[in-house]
């Protein structure tokens, strides 16, 4: 597709911000949900984890190679599987009758959430010239915000009045109408592919391990022990895979990842290890914060949703502006300034603690909003921005592996922060909102989980600083 005189790229952009606004939707709405889900699904802490993360893997192992071969066969007909897979993963959660069928719901949801992901910006980006692209990136952020928006009091609503497995019943029709719309697009959409490369099994298997073996003992150290054998033993399998990755990537005839992109590209490195490190500090604020609402504050779902719309509210209403302001003054500044406000909000939320009243909680998450709007439009563009228009695919991504490795991590490290006092039972404890002593330690988890992630949004506001801003047309 030439950017230039594609006729169909306001349709196309509409298409794909649907996908965008589908699958936060879902994990804002997941948030909401957890701790209905828990005792209705008999969920242990690190299990109720798990309903994230195991989404999160999912999109984080398959994210690369998926990518590659959409550049191959064509990223319209991939985001349309994209929308199909997640639709019936969110059919197959809403008719989970246990933890187990649940995480492997949401596994299905997150390969879903992949061929979305790794499409989606490519799709704009090839379809818009360089003037307007940020302006473009910054509606499809837009619509990503959106979806985070409406997450958490729609998720309240249905979950208080219908019950949980509504919250994923909600995906189906927008699925179907979103699925039939795009085939009827798809034809003046994009072009046959012809066959591509032999796909490189070998970098995607070690790429898939290296990442499980980061995320799964971050996950369960809050059951396992942070100093246990099988922690340290699972973690010590990530480096050792990244270095089987790097031969092996560097041996194949056709690697799955072009190094180059990494080694002599210094904007698209800086700005995903930004990426990375913002991801890592933020996604645990939803799950977290929807926890300390409802049972460490004593405040129904309901009002937990409305109260966690501080945050994709002021994303939703500023990210199409950042977009285009970068078109105008490069992506740097506005990067950087927005991981600083994402710190300041992350250390308003510790700040605050357990007897905070509802507007100073608004008020810290509207901060880390208005963080978020200035960095995530900006950035996206730049990096797609940075490459080769054959390499969209696979760079668009690279990009979402960093970003759900980072919710991942997130999930992991922060929430076991979170959990670090619980101690055993503490988690169950908790759930039934009987035990002070737990609302305490839990409270006093999240204090120090928020200034971690300040710490964290502090070193990718560095990230930001240190890169340049050209781009290529």
């Amino acid at each position: 597709m030439e950017a230039t005189e594609n006729p169909r790229r306001w349709a196309l952009l509409a298409l794909t911000s649907v996908g965008a606004f589908m699958a936060p939707l879902d994990g804002s709405i997941v948030s909401v949900a957890l701790p209905r889900m828990g005792p209705a699904l008999h969920l242990t802490y690190a299990a109720s984890l798990w309903v994230q993360a195991a989404y999160l893997l999912a999109m984080a192992v398959t994210l690369i190679p998926l990518g590659r071969l959409a550049d191959q066969w064509g990223k319209v007909r991939f985001y349309q599987a994209g929308i199909a897979i997640f639709t019936l993963g969110s059919l197959a959660a809403a008719l989970s009758v246990s933890g187990a069928w649940l995480v492997a719901s949401r596994v299905l949801q997150g390969i879903g959430g992949a061929l979305l992901s790794a499409t989606s910006a490519a799709i704009v980006t090839s379809a818009f010239p360089p003037r307007e692209r940020g302006r473009a990136v910054g509606i499809n952020v837009m619509a990503v915000y959106a979806g985070l928006s409406v997450g958490p009091p729609l998720g309240g609503y249905l979950v208080d009045h219908f019950g949980w497995p509504w919250i994923f019943l909600v995906n189906l029709p927008v699925g179907l109408a979103t699925f039939l719309w795009g085939w009827h697009l798809l034809p003046a959409a994009e072009a046959r592919p012809g066959r591509g490369d032999r796909m490189d099994l070998r970098g995607a298997l070690l790429m898939g391990v290296m990442l499980a073996a980061l995320i799964v003992p971050l996950t369960f150290s809050s059951e396992w022990g942070f100093r246990s054998p099988l922690t340290w033993g699972i973690l010590a399998v990530a480096p050792l895979a990244f270095l089987a990755f790097l031969a092996a990537e560097h041996r194949a005839p056709s690697p799955m990842m072009d190094l180059d992109l990494i080694r002599r590209n210094r904007l698209f490195a800086t700005a995903n290890l930004a990426a990375l490190l913002n991801y890592c500090a933020l996604y645990a604020v939803s799950v977290l914060t929807a926890v300390q609402l409802q049972l460490v504050m004593g405040h129904p779902a309901k009002v937990a949703g409305w109260v966690m719309m501080g945050q994709p509210v002021m994303q939703t209403v500023l990210s199409p502006f950042s977009g285009r302001l970068s078109d105008r003054i490069g992506s740097r500044t506005l990067a950087t300034a927005g991981m600083v406000f994402v710190a300041l909000g992350m250390a308003l939320l510790g700040l605050v603690g357990r007897h905070a009243t509802l507007p100073q909680v608004v008020g810290a998450l509207a901060v880390v909003g208005l963080g978020m709007a200035a960095f995530s439009a900006p950035n996206t563009s730049a990096i797609l921005g940075s490459v080769d228009r054959s390499q969209l695919g696979v760079a668009s991504a690279f990009l979402a592996t960093m970003r759900v490795t980072g919710q991942a991590l997130s999930v992991a490290f922060l929430g076991g922060i979170a959990a670090s006092r619980l101690g055993s039972g503490g988690w169950r404890m908790l759930l039934r909102q009987a035990s002070g002593s737990a609302a305490d330690a839990f409270a006093w988890g999240y204090r120090a989980a928020m200034f971690t992630g300040a710490i964290l949004a502090l070193l990718g506001a560095w990230a930001s600083l240190t890169r340049s801003d050209s781009v290529k047309a």
